[in-house]
């Protein structure tokens, strides 16, 4: 967790241990974590020279003389009387691994108090960022200056090849901090698209999802998966019956909208758009879609293990309730979810009767009622 303020993962496990365990010798530290001798004293002076520890000498690794053995009291360093391999000296240790063997005193190391230590770091860390931002705004300001013949070059940045359109969407979803905006035309393939985890990062900082899907999107096969998904996420996902085009909008400040059609020969391509009066107009396309939309549900808002509130319908018969309402025929709603006409057809009865409903026109206005799907 302190990688972030540059620690590695052995400086963290030592300094936990000092805070934790209190002052310890290099060899100590060694016997404890189980890590070689020379990584130690590598890890703990990059702790000392970041401030989070302190070393000094502790005679209490040093034996006592007796003093009716004076020929036996401690001695410095000692010359080898031959040839022969000696123990390699452990600086701050003494000679060797052993902090009790005769010679100069061990070095104890000690933690720096953490809110101290630590609060220092983040600082550093937290002005060496702001610099990085500073250097970026003037990076851009540089770039704008040195195509001033086109002041308005980098409104607008036409994105071509699948790679590059799709390296674009996910700095659209990393750079996005409010909300993102999404039409979705053909399989429903982009808002569950998180192979970079991009999207999951992005739900996690807080980014609002919602997106309009084409009603005959939902005829793939277990495309619904997806969308359900989707909605596990806390997305908001409306389906409609003709979306006009694929956009994906950021903030109010930054759109993604094809320039190809996928009958077109050649590569695909799309508009990187961070006009403000083209974006604005974007933003009012995909608002006056989502007004016509149709919720698909609540899936999103209920437990996924759980018992569900007495006299409602949970997990597969709410997906049956959801897809039917967005418009989907019994065997595409069988399809969506990988079962037998029947068996839906006995669910959709099952559902009618716990809603008092007679007819399916009956059972929408009860779901809805009932809240069982979005308003």
């Amino acid at each position: 967790m302190l990688a972030a303020v540059g620690l590695s993962d052995l400086a963290e496990r030592l300094y936990t241990d000092l805070v934790t365990h209190g002052p310890a010798t290099a060899g100590e530290l060694s016997r404890r974590s189980g890590t070689p001798p020379d990584e130690i004293h590598v890890a703990l002076g990059k702790l000392a020279a970041q401030g989070l520890i302190a070393a000094r000498h502790d005679d209490s690794t040093r034996p006592a003389a007796d003093p009716a053995r004076p020929d036996l009291a401690p001695a410095g360093p000692a010359t080898p009387a031959g040839p022969g391999p000696t123990a390699p000296a452990l600086p701050g240790t003494g000679t060797g691994t052993d902090d009790t063997a005769p010679g100069p005193p061990a070095l104890r190391y000690s933690a720096a108090p953490p809110a101290v230590a630590l609060e220092a770091l983040l600082a550093g860390r937290r002005h060496a960022l702001r610099q990085a931002e500073l250097s970026a705004a003037a990076l851009a300001e540089a770039y704008r200056a040195a195509t001033s013949d086109d002041a308005h070059r980098d409104l607008v940045e036409v994105v071509v090849g699948p790679a590059a359109i799709g390296h674009r969407v996910e700095q659209i979803q990393r750079g996005a901090k409010r909300e993102l905006l999404a039409l979705v035309t053909g399989q429903y393939d982009v808002v569950p698209a998180d192979a970079t985890g991009a999207e999951t990062e992005a739900v996690e900082r807080g980014v609002a999802y919602r997106v309009v899907v084409g009603r005959h999107s939902l005829g793939a096969p277990r495309s619904a998966e997806a969308l359900f998904e989707a909605l596990g996420r806390d997305q908001r996902v409306r389906v409609v019956d003709q979306v006009p085009t694929k956009l994906i909008i950021a903030d109010g400040s930054l759109a993604l909208v094809p320039l190809t059609t996928p009958g077109d020969a050649g590569e695909p391509a799309a508009l990187l758009v961070r006009a403000p009066g083209l974006v604005n107009l974007m933003t009012i396309l995909f608002e006056q879609v989502w007004a016509w939309a149709q919720p698909l549900g609540l899936e999103a808002g209920l437990p996924v293990v759980g018992e569900a509130p007495a006299g409602e319908p949970v997990g597969t018969d709410r997906r049956i309730l959801a897809l039917l309402l967005a418009g989907s025929t019994d065997q595409a709603v069988a399809n969506q979810l990988g079962l037998g006409l029947r068996t839906v057809q006995r669910r959709i009865k099952a559902v009618m009767e716990l809603a008092h409903a007679e007819t399916r026109v009956q059972l929408g206005w009860q779901a809805h009622r009932r809240g069982w799907v979005e308003d």
